[in-house]
């Protein structure tokens, strides 16, 4: 075994984001993901900007290491061979609105039918059942249902969705987890199931402390801009050129920090004394801290605060991640050759494994590049059958 899932064949059916991240860690991971596209138009997100000679580079980002199929799956024949795929492969993930593969005969019933040892991941934005789940869902539509919109932003009176689609990739980590863990159940029980994946459920799982303060306190928690609600100082201070994260989560960080700003003399102030000390007297504690951070760089204050091991950070724009020594010497960004749009640097594997590394295995695919490939290898079809089927419509 060179990678974790080799070995692991998966049916993708997704499109946009959240189905397509969970497939692309998949073939990250060593699988090897066929992606059914509709042959007019593929998916959705090969027609989102920016465009490169004509290609999507939001598709490309998140598609790269997959082949592409262009079948028809509202026609007859599409459906057929589908199922026939479905034989083959190990994994199948949709995130269709719930009831669509159902009206197109390809349920979860039908396909397990067809393949009992067959994963079937259907990631939604409401889950398969519950009053929602017949809604149509986008990421902004969900971080404002499941509350992370009410407790990000500046104040309670400017709700601020995250920038990057927190819920749909939420969804697509999820969905791998869930992925994962049934196919170490199949290893014991011979048998495949319906893992089944909400945008929503995703995100309620994962606003952590919002909930536990709400349930022990009753109090509704509301955006607090870049301050902890529970720790201090924990936030984003002024520097004189900008802004540096600082993070004293402990006491014993406190002291590190007041040593380094020079303010020694508020370690012993009985307002600071401790964490709800320094919560209750935050106003005036931030305060403080930004009269001093605000007389050097932000240069400045992150060299000298990790000498003394106190966690800080810059607030880096897109352009300095991408060019960060760590990040590259980590392979997190990785250029790819497309056939089309040529070089495009991509976000790289972000888990590493020491014996069996993940791995992107190419650029992602043209619609229907691998149609004849794929339909050779796992139905033996010819390339005059092949050519037969679209001129009926049924390929791309």
């Amino acid at each position: 075994m060179n990678r974790p899932l080799e070995g692991v064949t998966v049916l993708d059916l997704t499109r946009v984001l959240a189905g397509p991240f969970a497939t692309m860690m998949l073939s990250d991971l060593g699988a090897r993901v066929i992606k059914v596209e509709n042959p007019s138009g593929g998916d959705d997100s090969r027609a989102f900007a920016p465009m490169v000679n004509g290609e999507s580079a939001y598709f490309m980002s998140i598609n790269r290491g997959k082949e592409s199929v262009a079948i028809n799956l509202k026609h007859p024949e599409g459906k057929k061979l589908l199922l026939e795929l479905v034989k083959k492969v190990d994994v199948l993930v949709e995130n269709f609105k719930p009831g669509t593969m159902e009206k197109l005969g390809l349920g979860y019933p039908v396909l397990s039918g067809v393949n009992p040892r067959l994963i079937y991941a259907a990631s939604s934005g409401f889950g398969q059942y519950g009053p929602y789940s017949h809604l149509p869902a986008y990421d902004l539509i969900i971080q404002g249902m499941g509350g992370l919109q009410s407790i990000t932003g500046p104040d309670e009176e400017h709700p601020t969705k995250v920038g990057s689609s927190m819920a749909d990739i939420l969804a697509g980590i999820f969905t791998v987890i869930g992925i994962l863990g049934a196919l170490r159940a199949r290893d014991i029980t011979g048998q495949g199931q319906m893992v089944d994946v909400a945008m929503l459920d995703c995100l309620v799982a994962t606003l952590e402390n919002a909930i536990a303060r709400y349930v022990v306190t009753g109090n509704v928690p509301k955006p607090a801009g870049n301050d902890h609600p529970s720790i201090a100082p924990f936030a984003t201070f002024e520097s004189s050129d900008g802004f540096v994260n600082i993070a004293a989560g402990n006491d014993a960080l406190w002291a590190k920090l007041c040593s380094v700003l020079g303010m020694e003399e508020f370690v012993q102030d009985p307002r600071f004394l401790t964490n709800s000390d320094r919560i209750r007297n935050w106003p005036e504690l931030k305060a403080a801290i930004n009269e001093r951070t605000r007389t050097r760089s932000t240069a400045h204050w992150v060299e000298v605060l990790r000498e003394a091991n106190v966690p800080c950070g810059p607030i880096n724009t897109v352009d300095k991640v991408v060019s960060d020594p760590h990040v590259l010497a980590r392979d997190m960004i990785v250029s790819l050759v497309h056939p089309v749009a040529g070089e495009l640097k991509v976000p790289g594997v972000p888990i590493k494994f020491s014996k069996t590394p993940g791995e992107i295995k190419g650029p992602a695919p043209l619609l229907g590049e691998h149609t004849g490939k794929v339909l050779g290898e796992f139905l033996s079809m010819g390339e005059e059958e092949i050519q037969e089927l679209k001129r009926q419509g049924v390929l791309g």
